[in-house]
């Protein structure tokens, strides 16, 4: 018969043990990872990549579904799964907050399950994944994604129990937006559609020098986070 106590034991478990460290920097560089402000570089390259790539119509279309991807993600784990389950986040359990690693103060608000940072992160990385068809964007993307989930356990704010709920929504979610966006784009004179195929494009029609810079951004931005980190440690 399936035990949930014991599940939901070894969620603590392992949460306690790969929540925080003895290190203040590694601190300071998950604290740096998890906000938005740092990913705003990406975000802005991505934007651009969409609109070179696309004609305004299907732009717009691929806007909207990349809005709705969140949507979803948010609101499910958001709206609807955080005060439906009502599970605490670790900081805030009464059975175990004064044994985790809090950083800087931070505890979020009371409820954590389902984590809308794994489910947002892996909804718009799935998208992009199958809307760009590269191999090393997609393991980035998947590395990105992943390392914003660990930083939710590190900083003591989520379960790893929360995490894997999170993500499952998100992969949903970001797979679902796109059959929709491909559906749309089929039933609009195929606005989405790519026929010159070449070593310059990837197997959905992106340019590779354009793949290349979205990953220069995007590693650019994991080389900066332990610099802004270390620089962010001096002043305090």
């Amino acid at each position: 018969m399936f035990d949930f106590e014991k599940l939901v034991e070894a969620d603590k478990y392992l949460l306690l043990t790969l929540n925080g460290s003895e290190s203040l920097y590694w601190d300071g560089c998950m604290t740096v990872y998890t906000t938005t402000m740092v990913w705003i570089p990406l975000a802005v390259v991505l934007l651009y990549v969409l609109i070179k790539n696309n004609n305004i119509k299907t732009f717009f279309i691929l806007l909207i579904a990349i809005t709705l991807v969140f949507v979803i993600t948010d609101g499910v784990t958001s709206t609807i799964c955080k005060p439906l389950f009502e599970r605490f986040r670790p900081t805030r359990d009464p059975e175990l907050m004064y044994y985790v690693d809090v950083v800087n103060g931070y505890r979020c608000a009371a409820y954590g399950f389902m984590s809308s940072h794994a489910a947002n992160s892996f909804g718009i990385a799935t998208f992009i994944m199958l809307l760009m068809r590269n191999r090393v964007l997609s393991l980035s993307l998947f590395i990105w994604a992943m390392l914003n989930c660990y930083s939710r356990v590190y900083l003591g704010v989520h379960y790893p129990g929360d995490i894997l709920g999170g993500i499952t929504v998100g992969v949903l979610g970001g797979v679902l937006m796109y059959k929709l966006y491909k559906f749309i784009c089929n039933k609009i004179r195929n606005a989405g559609s790519r026929d010159w195929i070449s070593t310059q494009y990837t197997k959905s029609g992106y340019l590779v020098s354009d793949i290349h810079l979205l990953l220069m951004v995007l590693y650019g931005t994991f080389a900066a986070i332990p610099i802004i980190a270390f620089f962010t440690l001096q002043q305090h």
